[in-house]
């Protein structure tokens, strides 16, 4: 019988990777399996507190795991396909645990070091890249979500200061954020602002009885006249192509991640095949259970595939936003199809604790969702297709 790593690595794509690039993906699965896995259940069951949040975050820096696609100022300086893995073995174990990891390197570290000034970079990237401090960033609003150009949230200029107003919403890490990433309009445009947590008027609210990402804070955010100095303002970002382009440097943590999560629920419905038992044989003796794990493999296998040659394109500096939106829809929709078959393989016992698969598949519902839904990417590579513009 071939072992379950033979059955997830099918066509053999693991001799693509350089040896760097295995030991690190193999560090990250390690820490996974001794410090996530036995207590995932169980912050998704009840809720992960903010203080484990905390120290998960200054675990993630120590492994040099946040921001560790960026060069410099404390970050590991690795390449995309590192980086990518490392997603792909942290959502393996709960999507959760990636985004906390994305949003802290891939959307405030990256705004940080592509947009902001030297002064914000050597004061904020150290920390944030160490874990001891922890960002979050704020686009998304209760009434803007496919459409941040209507935000609300303003900035206006009060002499030398700014202040803003506004509220953003389903922001990760925002309850326990030392600083947010905040985009709001002014007169002049969209601009980025760097918001310490403290400030006054600033408040941060969790978000509970969610039934998705449980093992993430998940916050609103409202600022009420909070008042910045001049400084606070990112010098290099201008126009919604300020956070577009933090989203996009995300976007490839998730084709990855969702790959994890995919196997994960895949290797699970496997072995539970082989192992149960009925009509005296193995379910896994069946054509209609050999059928759906040979689907989910497809899938799985196509989907890691295009994670790689994404990954390639961006170390070669040729990767496009319109191939990242193929990537995020392609895989995200395969790794929430691939849970969904694999809770049908487990039976009652899927929708249990016990397994990931349910757990996967609730989590995958917001993955879905984030950083562009389906019908936005649909139409980024629509209008890559045709020219023409179908978003109004």
């Amino acid at each position: 019988m071939p072992s379950t790593a033979d059955a997830e690595d099918f066509l053999g794509l693991d001799a693509q990777l350089t040896d760097e690039e295995r030991a690190s993906r193999d560090m990250v699965r390690t820490f996974g399996a001794k410090r996530l896995r036995p207590s995932v259940a169980d912050w998704f069951e009840h809720g992960i507190s903010r203080e484990t949040v905390r120290e998960l975050m200054r675990e993630f820096g120590q492994l040099g795991l946040l921001g560790m696609q960026l060069q410099g100022y404390g970050c590991a300086g690795v390449g995309p396909v590192t980086y990518g893995l490392a997603c792909a073995e942290l959502e393996a174990v709960d999507s959760g645990c990636r985004s906390m990891v994305s949003v802290q390197g891939s959307l405030v570290m990256h705004a940080l070091h592509q947009h902001g000034s030297e002064e914000q970079k050597t004061a904020w990237l150290p920390r944030l890249a160490a874990g001891e401090s922890i960002g979050c960033f704020g686009l998304t609003e209760p009434d803007s979500g496919s459409d941040p150009a209507s935000m609300r949230t303003s900035a206006r200029r009060d002499g030398s200061d700014w202040v803003l107003n506004g509220t953003k919403m389903w922001i990760t890490n925002g309850g326990v954020a030392d600083v947010a990433v905040v985009w709001a309009g002014t007169d002049e445009g969209i601009f980025g602002f760097l918001v310490p947590t403290d400030a006054p008027g600033f408040s941060a609210h969790d978000v509970h009885g969610k039934l998705s990402l449980r093992a993430s804070v998940t916050s609103e955010l409202v600022l009420d006249d909070v008042r910045l100095p001049a400084s606070a303002q990112l010098p290099g970002a201008r126009g919604l192509a300020g956070p577009l382009s933090c989203l996009n440097e995300a976007r490839l943590g998730i084709v990855f991640g969702s790959m994890g999560a995919a196997r994960d629920a895949f290797t699970c419905a496997l072995d539970y095949a082989q192992a149960r038992t009925q009509f005296d044989r193995p379910i896994s003796a069946f054509q209609l259970t050999q059928a759906k794990l040979v689907e989910m493999l497809l899938e799985l296998q196509k989907g890691t595939m295009l994670a790689l040659h994404l990954g390639r394109l961006k170390e070669a500096g040729r990767l496009r936003p319109e191939q990242l939106s193929f990537g995020k829809l392609n895989n995200a929709r395969a790794a929430l199809e691939i849970c969904r078959t694999a809770r049908t393989i487990l039976g009652a016992n899927g929708i249990t604790l016990e397994y990931p698969v349910l757990r996967h598949a609730n989590n995958l519902e917001s993955v879905l969702t984030y950083e562009g839904t389906s019908e936005v990417h649909m139409l980024v590579i629509g209008q890559a297709l045709t020219g023409q513009n179908a978003f109004r």
